[in-house]
């Protein structure tokens, strides 16, 4: 399969919890709207931490960015692909909540972009009970679910609402120092992200298929999320993820990822210049099916 990739990382900003080695620095908050003042030892080593939460930082997708992904690929709203709201209240443990928080902010993100409307205020309550479970309640107001309804189609705003509400979920989680909560919320949002875009694949299509090409894109992200959990490692909950998505990355390390050179293109429509490389992947459908099975057999673990 050869395609386009773009190497370009610059919407690929997940709002989590990495920002805790900049100490006081809070990632829900607009940087033109604070300032912080950080001070480390001149120490190697506390550099590379550094360096490495930045990498962490701007490499995976939020659930937004997820959703905006599929739909870029031409890919079809299935609301029957959503976990269903009416689960909510079956999630009162911390891991089931944080995970569900993930998910239905991620649903919540697909349907706003199809413009479903009033499923985007039923899951945007659902995460608001999952936030208020975990004791976040600073991270989804009633206002930001009244601002939802009164500007239900303007576009512009629910994009921003719906991405302050993931921002700020992992924000307050990093305040109160709960890391491996906020790691548990990016998986959940990241897993339902990749669990819709399999189930959206054509199979009859699936040589040139743009939401394959997107689903392969997060070979690059496994391992970087991998690294985020072990950062929690020995808590319970993390290390049962841990094995999961090892089980997960144990698929998309059969198949491999080669790009020619990078070069600049220049796109009128957006007035930007984006560099872009050849990419070739020996991904084969029997490798997607399985990839598409094991991805829907940990999200369903985290639904139920």
């Amino acid at each position: 399969m050869n395609r386009k990739y773009r190497i370009s990382s610059g919407v690929l900003v997940v709002f989590i919890l990495i920002i805790s080695l900049l100490s006081g620095c809070k990632g829900g908050k607009k940087p033109a709207e604070e300032n912080v003042t950080v001070t480390v030892a001149p120490n190697a080593e506390v550099l590379q931490d550094i360096k490495q939460a930045e990498k962490i930082f701007n490499a995976l997708p939020s659930p937004l960015e997820s959703a905006m992904l599929i739909k870029s690929a031409g890919a079809r709203f299935d609301e029957h692909l959503l976990n269903p709201v009416s689960n909510q209240n079956n999630y009162v443990t911390s891991k089931a909540m944080a995970l569900n928080l993930g998910i239905y902010t991620c649903d919540l993100s697909f349907a706003s972009l199809y413009e479903q409307t009033q499923l985007l205020i039923d899951y945007m309550n659902a995460a608001k009970k999952m936030a208020d479970g975990l004791g976040i309640l600073k991270a989804i107001q009633q206002e930001d679910i009244d601002k939802l309804e009164a500007n239900i189609n303007n576009t512009e705003v629910i994009m921003d609402v719906v991405s302050q509400t993931f921002m700020n979920s992992n924000s307050e989680l990093e305040d109160m120092g709960r890391t491996a909560v906020a790691s548990t919320v990016l998986v959940g949002g990241w897993i339902e992200g990749l669990y819709i875009s399999t189930q959206l694949v054509d199979m009859n299509d699936f040589n040139g298929n743009k939401l394959v090409g997107r689903i392969i894109d997060q070979k690059l992200s496994i391992d970087i999320l991998l690294n985020l959990l072990k950062g929690s490692k020995g808590d319970p909950s993390v290390d049962e993820l841990i094995v999961q998505v090892s089980k997960l990355k144990a698929v998309f390390d059969k198949f491999k990822i080669t790009s020619g050179p990078v070069r600049p293109e220049y796109d009128k429509t957006s007035n930007t210049t984006v560099l872009k490389s050849e990419v070739k992947t020996d991904m084969t459908p029997e490798i997607f099916k399985e990839l598409s099975s094991v991805v829907a057999e940990i999200r369903n673990s985290f639904i139920m």
